[in-house]
């Protein structure tokens, strides 16, 4: 009789079983989230942008350049947002800082007043999305919580989540003190309740933006050095790249520092992605201040060489956001959601 029942709801339509893995379909494509900046009062949400096919460096924008996702919780403004695919391949989390800047560009109180929350959405087809969900991954202690992103931990059949976030003392809890931005983890199964936050990154200075890809069972994390440049900090304001065999290891190798310097006058908000097409990978690199976005290449992670890419053409003012890998199914399909 149950199974009955069950054949007649997939019949009326009213419940479809999820769809088959990613896997099982080759890449053809890459879709591109992103925000544009807090000078204008639409551009702290979330923009998407699709690929011409496999050219990752061949971009077009979405639904007329206005956000597919707008925030209604929180400060009410979405910046950083980045997106997974779960190992199942049948569903992805976009996740994304809570915290709006334009109308008050108020960067320190930002840092000691902001969130302590991250905004999280859901789909199965990246076109069709869940609710929000406003959800508290930070401490009492901490003052922001900026640029969350997540990795599938296979080690503990989980999600790691890291954000960088200024922690204050225990006893200051007005956050009058000077402190700086280390990165923190949790992990969840979720993305609806999270474990205690631990300190993942801490060199004793200011550090933000981290973001991760495993090659050949080894994880290199892109960070972004927050000093400021000067003698003491030479690649203050650029990406460090490390490399580690286990992801929640808080000591990771040094690979490279001042990715970018040269070509760029500054970075943050990288986003790593492999080639679907060959042995190459591609790090987007925000040049916040500048033009935002400008991509960078390599045929060699451990190598820490990174090379500007020349012929592209991206979004018009793209800011930190994620590159993943679509299958032409997938890419079909937000193009034609969001002509």
């Amino acid at each position: 009789m149950r199974a009955l029942l069950v054949l007649a709801v997939l019949a009326a339509g009213l419940f479809a079983p999820p769809p088959p893995a990613a896997a099982a379909e080759r890449y053809a494509g890459y879709v591109f989230f992103y925000f544009t900046g807090e000078g204008t009062a639409a551009g702290e949400q979330v923009y998407l942008a699709a690929s011409r096919g496999n050219d990752p460096l061949g971009w077009d924008e979405l639904n007329g350049g206005r956000p597919v996702l707008t925030s209604a919780l929180g400060d009410k403004g979405v910046r950083d947002p980045f997106i997974i695919r779960s190992p199942e391949g049948d569903r992805f989390y976009l996740l994304a800082t809570d915290l709006r800047i334009h109308g008050n560009g108020d960067w320190d109180g930002a840092q000691r007043f902001g969130s302590k929350h991250i905004e999280v959405w859901e789909s199965t087809d990246l076109v069709h999305w869940s609710e929000q969900r406003h959800v508290r991954v930070s401490p009492d202690t901490a003052g922001n919580t900026w640029a969350p992103e997540a990795f599938w931990d296979r080690t503990i059949d989980a999600y790691v989540v890291f954000w960088a976030s200024k922690l204050y003392a225990a006893d200051d809890q007005g956050h009058t003190g000077d402190t700086y931005n280390r990165m923190l983890y949790a992990t969840t199964k979720d993305f609806r309740t999270f474990s205690e936050p631990k300190v993942w990154v801490d060199p004793g200075h200011s550090v933000i933006d981290s973001t991760v890809i495993e090659h050949r069972g080894r994880y290199y994390r892109f960070t972004k050095d927050e000093r400021g440049a000067g003698p003491d900090a030479p690649c203050g304001k650029f990406v460090v790249a490390e490399r580690a065999k286990k992801l929640r290891d808080t000591t990771y190798d040094f690979v490279a520092d001042c990715i970018g310097a040269g070509d760029i006058s500054r970075g943050e908000g990288p986003t790593v992605f492999k080639s679907n097409t060959e042995n190459r990978w591609y790090l987007f690199i925000d040049e916040f201040g500048g033009r935002g976005y400008v991509p960078f290449t390599s045929t060699d992670l451990a190598s820490g060489d990174w090379q500007p890419a020349t012929g592209y053409e991206l979004p018009a003012r793209p800011r930190h956001g994620t590159v993943l890998p679509v299958t032409r199914s997938e890419l079909d399909g937000v193009r034609a959601a969001y002509p």
